[in-house]
């Protein structure tokens, strides 16, 4: 069984992955590009990262039998893999903990003001000359956009610290109770203190997060994406963010990733960003839960099975 992972990995990560896999599997871990396809060609199963999965490269890979993702697969062709005769599979909510928990450390880092705090004390400057804003979250509004496995922990955390949590989604069946109010998409924007985002990419959210829907918050808010750069208009959130549109934000996904060495986001007081490892609590490009996942699913191939979590149906 031979797995292909595209995407970008230090040495060590590559170390980490690969350990994890049964010693019998060829695990070959590349970056988009040449190297990538010359071994798509014999692998059964691509796990891609940072690439885009088309019925062209799909076409090259003639013995693949399972595109396999994470959480997200906005990268993937679902109907190319099904033409193909290719599963394809993500790992919804494995990573709903480890996302939820960076969301809460985002929150409690900036309202906090953790980072600030820590450069103070360690720069040794006389307490005299301490300065800053903060606050508490009890009694303050968050606003979940998308409500599945991630968002559900979200808001569970939340008002655990006696938040009040807005919900906004396009799943009908989820109602107001005892944790959450449902509102339209305008109210939660312009209610809350706080915006989360946790929704697919997909036509409906691409840059769903722009101009006109920052100028509706709070210009106390603070906003934060873990979900997928392409559903924030990042021109228009650093214009917000410069002008005070907005208070802050918490970013830990762009629309180019890695994120460019000369984005202006790096140079914002008002940003604290992570370089999209919210689902990776074991280390730089791991998560161990992610990858026993992976295994699982493989071998549900390797035996004839069908994958769980798939996103597309085989005759």
């Amino acid at each position: 069984m031979k797995i292909l992972i595209v995407g970008y990995f230090t040495e060590t990560s590559k170390v980490n992955i690969i350990r994890n896999f049964p010693e019998e599997w060829n695990v070959v871990i590349v970056p988009p590009g040449e190297e990538m396809l010359h071994h798509i060609a014999d692998c059964q199963v691509i796990i891609p990262e940072h690439v885009k999965i088309d019925f062209n490269l799909l076409s090259k890979a003639k013995k693949l039998k399972l595109v396999q993702t994470g959480a997200g697969y906005d990268n993937v062709d679902i109907d190319a893999c099904t033409k193909l005769g290719i599963w394809a599979a993500n790992a919804s909510g494995v990573n709903a903990q480890a996302v939820a928990e960076h969301v809460m450390a985002f929150i409690l880092s900036y309202y906090k003001n953790i980072l600030f705090l820590d450069i103070f004390m360690k720069n040794k400057i006389d307490q005299d000359q301490l300065y800053y804003t903060g606050s508490e979250l009890n009694g303050k509004t968050i606003g979940i956009i998308g409500y599945g496995a991630i968002g559900k922990k979200v808001a569970r955390f939340c008002k655990a610290f006696d938040m009040n949590v807005l919900v906004h989604t396009r799943n009908a069946a989820v109602q107001s109770d005892g944790v959450i109010q449902v509102v339209n998409f305008d109210d939660l924007v312009s209610q809350s203190d706080i915006v989360t985002v946790h929704s697919s990419l997909n036509p409906q959210s691409q840059k769903l997060m722009n101009k006109e829907v920052f100028k509706k918050m709070k210009n106390t808010a603070l906003f934060i994406n873990t979900a997928r750069g392409g559903i924030v208009d990042e021109g228009d959130l650093i214009e917000a963010l410069k002008n005070k549109d907005i208070s802050g934000a918490c970013l830990d996904v762009f629309e180019k990733e890695p994120l460019p060495i000369d984005s202006e986001l790096r140079n914002l007081s008002n940003v604290i960003l992570t370089p999209h490892t919210a689902g990776m609590p074991d280390g730089i490009k791991f998560h161990k839960k992610r990858y026993d996942f992976f295994i699982s699913n493989i071998k549900c191939i390797e035996n004839g099975e069908e994958p769980e979590s798939k996103l597309n149906q085989l005759i």
